[in-house]
C-alpha cells in the first residue's frame, strides 16, 4: 500500500530544498531560509534534509514488508540495497563533478543519503527494540566523542566551529582521501533507523486513527531527548550533533503524523482533503528527478547558455531570467517571482512525468 501521507512529506522537503538552494534575495533573504550560524540553534533551512533522511527511514519498513510479501531472498534483497547505495553515490558524484566542471569523487548530499540507507536497511532485520538500541548507542557513540575526547594540541570538549574533533578527524585522515564527511554516516544511519520505527508504526496492523497518539507521543519523546541534550551538545547540522538529530526528527514526526491524519485518516472520507496536498504529492513521486534534474539543468544549461541584451552585453540563462524578474518587479518582489517561477516550472516538468506515470528510481 503507498502512503500518500509519506509522498506529501517527501513533497514538502523537495520543495524546501528547492527554495532554499534557488532563493533570490541576497540579504533580504528570511532567516529561516538560511542555515543557522554555529551552534545558533534551528531554522527551516536546517531541518530539510534530515527529515528526508527521516523518510528515506520509513520507506525502509514499506519496501522490506513489500519485498517480505513478494518472498525475495535475502540476498537478492541485499544486493538491491547495495545497488540503491551505489546509484545514489554516482549520481550524487555525477553532480558534483558537473559543478567542479572535473572528475570529483566525494562524499555529498546525495553520497551521504546513499550511505545511510545502506546502513540503516542492512541493520532492518533486527528487531525493532535492537534497532533503536543501535540507532541511541550510535548516537550516544558520536556524541560522547565529541565532548569527552581529546582534539590534539587543544584538549578535551573543545567544539568550535574552527577546532572540534570531528574537523580534525576530517582534515587529518579523511579528506586525503576525498572522504569529508565520512563520519557524518554514524549519525544519520542512527536518523534514518529512528524513520524504520516510524514506518513500522505506520505498518502496525491496527485502525488507522489509533495510530495517531503513538506517532506524536513517539515524535514529543525525540524532540525532549534532543532538547534536553542541546545544553551540553548544542544542535550544530554542519556536524550532525544527537541534539540536532533527535530535534529534527521528532518535529519531522509532527509533520508527518498532521499528514498522515489528514491524507490517509480524514482523506478516504473527504477525498478534497487530499487535494490540499496534491501539488506536494507530485514533487514527492519523483524525488530524484525533482533533485538531480534541477542541479544538473542549472549547471549545464543556465549557467552555460547566453543571451544577448540590448545593450550588447551577453549574461548567462540564469542572470538574463532573474535581471528581468528584478527589472520588472524590484529586487525584492522580482527575486521572489524569479524563485517561485523556478519552482513552477519544475512542478509543471514533474507533473507531466507524473501524468505519463514516469518515475525515476534508484
Amino acid at each position: 500500500m503507498r502512503l500518500l501521507s509519506l509522498d506529501a512529506f517527501r513533497g514538502l522537503t523537495i520543495a524546501g530544498m528547492l527554495l532554499v538552494n534557488n532563493i533570490a534575495l541576497d540579504s533580504r533573504t528570511p532567516a529561516q531560509l538560511t542555515h543557522a550560524p554555529w551552534n545558533g540553534g534551528v531554522r527551516f533551512a536546517d531541518v530539510i534534509f534530515p527529515w528526508f533522511l527521516l523518510i528515506v527511514g520509513v520507506a525502509i519498513s514499506y519496501s522490506a514488508a513489500s519485498a517480505k510479501k513478494k518472498e525475495i531472498p535475502l540476498w537478492r534483497a541485499d544486493l538491491k540495497i547495495l545497488g540503491r547505495v551505489l546509484s545514489l553515490v554516482s549520481l550524487g558524484c555525477l553532480i558534483d563533478s558537473s559543478l567542479a566542471k572535473r572528475p570529483v569523487f566525494d562524499l555529498n548530499v546525495l553520497q551521504l543519503i546513499g550511505l545511510a540507507y545502506g546502513t540503516a536497511s542492512l541493520l532492518y532485520a533486527l528487531p525493532l527494540s535492537r534497532r533503536m538500541a543501535v540507532a541511541a548507542g550510535l548516537l550516544l557513540l558520536h556524541g560522547a566523542a565529541i565532548q569527552f575526547l581529546p582534539v590534539p594540541g587543544l584538549g578535551v570538549g573543545v567544539f568550535r566551529e574552527d577546532a572540534n574533533l570531528i574537523q580534525h578527524l576530517t582534515r587529518t585522515y579523511l579528506s586525503p582521501l576525498h572522504l569529508d564527511g565520512l563520519i557524518s554516516v554514524v549519525p544519520t544511519a542512527a536518523l534514518v533507523l529512528i524513520g524504520s520505527a516510524f514506518g513500522d508504526l505506520l505498518r502496525w496492523e491496527i485502525k488507522p486513527l489509533p495510530k495517531i497518539p503513538f506517532l506524536l507521543l513517539a515524535s514529543a519523546a525525540l524532540m525532549g531527548l534532543g532538547w534536553a541534550w542541546h545544553f551540553s551538545l548544542p544542535y550544530n547540522k554542519p556536524v550532525w550533533t544527537a541534539s540536532y538529530i533527535l530535534l529534527t526528527a521528532g518535529l519531522g514526526g509532527v509533520v508527518l503524523t498532521a499528514l498522515y491524519a489528514l491524507v490517509d485518516v480524514a482523506g478516504p472520507k473527504w477525498p478534497p482533503l487530499r487535494w490540499l496536498v496534491f501539488p506536494l504529492t507530485i514533487y514527492g513521486s519523483n524525488a530524484i528527478a525533482a533533485y538531480v534534474g534541477p542541479i544538473l539543468v542549472k549547471v549545464l544549461i543556465l549557467r552555460e547558455w547566453t543571451w544577448r541584451m540590448p545593450s550588447g552585453v551577453r549574461e548567462t540563462l540564469e542572470q538574463t531570467w532573474l535581471h528581468a524578474s528584478v527589472a520588472h518587479y524590484g529586487p525584492y518582489w522580482g527575486g521572489w517571482i524569479y524563485t517561485l517561477a523556478y519552482l513552477g516550472v519544475v512542478w509543471l516538468v514533474l507533473l507531466e512525468l507524473y501524468r505519463r506515470k514516469i518515475f525515476l528510481r534508484v
